[in-house]
């Protein structure tokens, strides 16, 4: 009778091993369906970040991770891009753009293989090739960045640059923003293309040089090139020249499509912060110029169609413009700010007001005009009495009330549209019967005699005002 009691208890004890083992398998073969759950990955973007400069294919990978006790149904991966994508999927040896349903165990992985395939040789193909790839699970959506460059050009990733020259034999991707460092010089010469990725800047604590020509310009632009982004505002940041910089040149250059386009803060010593020349800075979201107590000699400049200001010169500074034209026709929105700011003060972090003084504003034989009532405030903290401002032979569009300050208006055109050739297409020409027309001052025009494209202004009955000399059949 002992020996059966034995054995009916050695069963009893292999029948609840059994029903263990099966109760605790089940609970862990039970797909996790709470939305709080989600994947984890091994990287959050994955770069190709070799310039391809032949015909091919390239290959990364990253891990994808379950790190619950139970295992994950990920109901869906798939390429955003499709089936057109330029980057084809390998999932445990699964190779689609577009897989369902794959389990992953518990406490465990699988590896994604990404191959991705560029023709630079192909004008068409895009100067960043970027996809993702995306994850479903449990209702919740996760992607991983897919990031290569699709043609061959100079690559700047978040770096600091040290003093060096860049040559035209092919463009220039900053991607990740860059900064040229304290006490040196980046000098680009003629005829380079400088692309930005979305948000990215170029900071300069050193000293920027830009030698463009005419028939050969700097362009700084985004790295969008089809036709579609030709003038559309914001794809990129801003050239910022950080406090401290100095000796900046900028001669023959296209700044174009950028949030703002060059950001100058306070300047350390007498000479310009800033000097440019024969240059357009055309389509921002916000600023074409925005300057902290710099000083800034300008000449030969387009300055156009800007979300908020052509022109900010903020917080004192000295400022110097000469056969200049700003034109803000902003047509993106209801722009209220004016194209030109002048401003002598801030209030700091206690809420007092802090004066900043504007030594010298000066405009000679400029165009100041866009689609707004009144195109010029005058920000003054001792209300109109403190900045030392001056409009020379200008062609403005202001409330009338401020050429009441006849030593600060010298022979000016108000309110009398200058006539561009085409306004809303960016060419601003001077009509045939523009007021502007040979109605500069001889003065100004004799140290500046061509105008921005190499037109002599000294051939006619006058210099006309702004940036474009009117030539006829031109």
């Amino acid at each position: 009778m002992q020996f059966i009691k034995l054995i009916q208890l050695k069963y009893l004890v292999i029948l609840i091993f059994l029903f263990s083992s099966i109760f605790y398998s089940c609970r862990d073969n039970t797909i996790i369906t709470d939305p709080s759950v989600k994947l984890d990955f091994s990287v959050d973007t994955l770069m190709f970040d070799t310039v391809f400069t032949e015909i091919g294919s390239t290959t990364k990978h990253f891990k994808v991770y379950n790190r619950q006790s139970g295992p994950l149904n990920i109901e869906k991966i798939f390429l955003a891009g499709g089936s057109d994508s330029n980057y084809r999927l390998n999932i445990d040896g699964v190779e689609d753009y577009n897989l369902e349903n794959i389990v992953i165990r518990p406490k465990d992985s699988l590896f994604v293989f990404v191959e991705v395939t560029v023709d630079p040789t192909n004008i068409n193909t895009p100067m960043v090739v970027q996809d993702s790839v995306v994850f479903i699970t449990n209702s919740n959506l996760q992607d991983i960045d897919l990031v290569a460059f699709g043609q061959d050009y100079h690559l700047i990733n978040g770096q600091y640059v040290n003093t060096q020259t860049w040559i035209n034999d092919k463009p220039y991707l900053v991607y990740n923003s860059m900064a040229v460092d304290t006490g040196q010089t980046l000098t680009i010469e003629e005829g380079c293309q400088i692309h930005f990725h979305h948000n990215s800047s170029l900071f300069v604590l050193g000293s920027l040089v830009v030698n463009g020509s005419l028939d050969e310009p700097v362009v700084f632009q985004g790295d969008r090139l089809e036709s579609l982004y030709d003038d559309v505002p914001g794809q990129w940041g801003y050239i910022h020249l950080v406090s401290g910089s100095h000796d900046n040149e900028i001669d023959y250059a296209i700044i174009k499509n950028s949030i703002i386009g060059i950001q100058v803060d306070t300047f350390l010593n007498n000479s310009p912060t800033l000097r440019i020349t024969n240059t357009r800075v055309e389509n921002m979201n916000a600023v074409g110029i925005f300057a902290q107590g710099a000083i800034i000699h300008a000449e030969n400049c387009l300055f156009t169609n800007c979300g908020q200001y052509a022109l900010a010169l903020t917080i004192g500074g000295d400022y110097q413009f000469y056969h200049c034209t700003i034109g803000n026709y902003w047509s993106y929105s209801n722009r209220v700010t004016p194209s030109l700011v002048l401003n002598d003060y801030y209030t700091d972090i206690y809420g007092v007001i802090q004066k900043r003084e504007i030594t010298n504003a000066y405009f000679g034989n400029c165009i100041i005009y866009g689609s707004n009532e009144s195109e010029i405030v005058i920000d003054d903290e001792e209300f109109q009495g403190g900045i030392n401002y001056r409009f020379d032979h200008c062609v403005l569009r202001t409330d009338p009330e401020m050429v009441l300050y006849e030593d600060r208006f010298i022979s000016c055109i108000v309110n009398s549209d200058p006539l561009f050739a085409d306004e809303f297409n960016n060419n601003f020409e001077l009509d045939s019967l523009s007021v502007a027309r040979d109605a500069g001052d001889h003065v100004i025009s004799q140290f500046i005699p061509n105008d921005i494209l190499g037109v002599s202004r000294l051939d006619d009955a006058g210099p006309d005002i702004g940036a474009f000399e009117r030539l006829e059949n031109r």
